[in-house]
């Protein structure tokens, strides 16, 4: 028996002064509202009320457990408006959690928007390459690049991206434009270590994975550092295509081997649950969809 329903049974028979009025305020047969006060009282090892015929009346300790059950009842009724309030209105602390580089180019100001729109919210954006465990890490919503291997999550596609590899005109014009993923060997590698691995740089040739051997002369794990070594003719780089873009449409770097590209990466966010989907989470996902054009496939 919920000891919550025994309290408001006994703070209505105290109110009104007799169990048939407070059954009728509860939705409750009179013998279900006795039965609660008696389970109440068994619990308690206590008499609260004194019953006759024609009356029903507090004892002392009655009347003081009425006091602080009517607290208690104002507190839990307080507690549910304010969670209902947050299911409708987006407040409180609201956690995002986004790969680095992405992050800082573009979840950055997709939260800045989200936070004018929403005064009520305080939030915060975790920048890093490491996948975070949602519940574990109390992240509400993570911005992950690439296929998820956590079935779990409730999953918004926003995007995708490639894995492009660029050169500056002035180093391709020098070395030449690679015309197959072998010809990579005989050029200046510039190795950003997130993609793939150190030793070989994975390509896709009639329908079959094709990995090249590689031998960097300059290793970062940094894309902004592979990006600007490229930039001043450091060599052929493979980073994703967002990383790279401004670059890109600024003619600074050029994509080679594009026929020979791995299938695009997805861009989406995941949260843990649809169902009782806070009311943040809800915000946030609708900003992002109406602002945030994610597909790097083009370029």
């Amino acid at each position: 028996m919920d000891r919550f329903d025994t309290v408001a049974a006994f703070v209505a028979v105290a109110e009104l002064k007799g169990f048939a009025p407070a059954a009728r305020r509860l939705g409750l047969s009179p013998s279900s509202v006795t039965r609660l006060v008696a389970a109440l009282e068994e619990r308690l090892g206590i008499r609260l009320l004194q019953r006759t015929t024609r009356s029903v009346t507090l004892t002392d300790a009655g009347g003081r457990y009425l006091q602080r059950s009517r607290q208690i009842l104002s507190d839990l009724e307080e507690a549910d408006e304010s969670a209902q309030a947050e299911r409708a209105t987006p407040t409180g602390r609201f956690v995002v959690s986004a790969p680095a580089a992405f992050g800082r180019i573009h979840v950055s100001p997709l939260m800045c928007t989200y936070l004018v729109r929403h005064p009520g919210v305080v939030g915060e954006l975790l920048l890093s390459d490491r996948i975070v465990n949602l519940v574990e890490d109390g992240v509400d919503l993570a911005v992950r690049i690439g296929h998820l291997a956590d079935s779990s999550l409730v999953v918004r596609r926003l995007g995708e991206t490639r894995r492009v590899v660029v050169a500056s005109p002035a180093y391709l014009e020098r070395r030449g434009i690679p015309a197959a993923p072998g010809e990579v060997t005989s050029h200046d590698v510039i190795q950003f270590s997130t993609i793939g691995g150190a030793g070989d740089w994975r390509f896709v040739g009639n329908g079959r994975d094709v990995r090249v051997p590689v031998a960097p002369r300059y290793i970062t794990n940094s894309a902004d550092a592979a990006i600007w070594h490229a930039e001043h003719d450091g060599g052929l780089t493979m980073v994703l295509a967002y990383q790279a873009a401004e670059s890109i449409r600024a003619n600074r770097l050029k994509i080679v081997l594009a026929e020979f590209e791995p299938p695009p990466l997805p861009i989406q966010l995941v949260y843990p649950t649809s169902r009782l989907l806070s009311a943040k989470v809800r915000a946030f996902i609708d900003t992002a969809v109406e602002l945030c054009d994610w597909r790097f496939s083009d370029l």
